[in-house]
């Protein structure tokens, strides 16, 4: 008998970031809300919200029962709600201000129904100004903020993740470092197996390295070109270090997806793969043909 017999078969479902859609929403394409039918349409087992377009936080709490009803009615699952927050710059560089801003943030997703919200670390400072510093310098700081925020989530029943992305919190030893800063079981890592590369790190040994405190995940793939290269233009950008990234569909792009697969299944992982869409391509058909190569990718590995 082969040994991948004696392990258990790995169920996981599909999803899609409503990030996924806003060139369409902009465009005019789509509305803002009708994203939700349209992902239950094209056969999503649910769906996760990248902030809300309301500001003032009691609009956004009616706000989030009316999303919470139609993604209901649509028949799908809420997998995450996303929110911005900096532990370094957020309110005007005051802490203990940010922390209760995105408390009230856990209020919103507590309305949403859903048990699980990505706030943002931080996204440091540039490296001309004079208050830059390492990660490590301010890594007590960011998980001070971290830890109290999800200390409030966990009475109510919501888990804290924050996402490998924003070149300052995108490294996977970063990520690692902060969770073990944090030590607090209730809070993880919204794990995008694309973004690594944005900071030119391996997405194999990235995600290797992070799977085990992964309470959410993103598939997303990017083209990719040498540096040293003509610079392609529009719709391209600079890694850390130089190369040119361009968003693309599943499947279409440069990244071992296949391999990564392999490292989420074989780890057990059954939460959501939620696709996060940031190319240059129509975004309805994007999504549609990434949630097929998505698709594909979990059914060719077998656990």
């Amino acid at each position: 008998m082969h040994t991948c017999a004696l392990y258990k078969e790995i169920i996981m479902k599909t999803g899609v970031s409503s990030y996924s859609y806003s060139k369409a929403v902009k465009k005019g394409t789509i509305e803002y809300l009708d994203v939700i039918e349209k992902t239950a349409e094209l056969g999503f087992d649910a769906i996760e919200f990248s902030n809300l377009p309301v500001k003032d936080h009691d609009g956004r709490v009616e706000f989030a029962k009316t999303v919470k009803k139609r993604v209901a009615d649509a028949g799908l699952e809420f997998a995450n709600f996303a929110t911005p927050a900096d532990m370094l710059k957020g309110s005007d560089g005051n802490l203990k201000a940010e922390i209760e801003r995105v408390k009230k943030e856990v209020l919103v997703a507590k309305a949403l129904g859903v048990d699980k919200m990505r706030h943002d670390a931080t996204f440091g400072f540039n490296s001309g100004e004079r208050s830059a510093r390492s990660f490590d310098y301010y890594l007590p700081r960011i998980a001070e903020g971290c830890r109290e925020i999800t200390e409030f989530a966990s009475n109510l029943g919501i888990k804290t993740m924050v996402e490998n992305h924003g070149r300052y919190s995108q490294d996977s030893l970063r990520i690692e470092a902060l969770v073990n800063e944090v030590d607090h079981d209730n809070f993880g890592v919204l794990l995008d197996v694309g973004n690594f590369i944005c900071v030119d790190e391996d997405p194999v040994e990235a995600v290797g390295r992070l799977i085990s405190y992964a309470f959410h995940v993103h598939f997303k793939d990017f083209h990719v070109k040498n540096g040293s290269t003509f610079n392609p233009g529009l719709g391209w950008f600079y890694t850390r270090y130089g190369t040119y990234l361009r968003g693309a569909i599943i499947g279409h792009g440069d990244l071992p997806l296949s391999q990564c697969m392999n490292i989420v299944k074989s780890y057990g992982y059954e939460g959501t793969l939620s696709i996060e869409f940031e190319g240059l391509e129509e975004p309805l058909f994007a999504i549609e043909t990434g949630l097929s190569n998505l698709k594909r990718l979990i059914s060719s590995v077998e656990f």
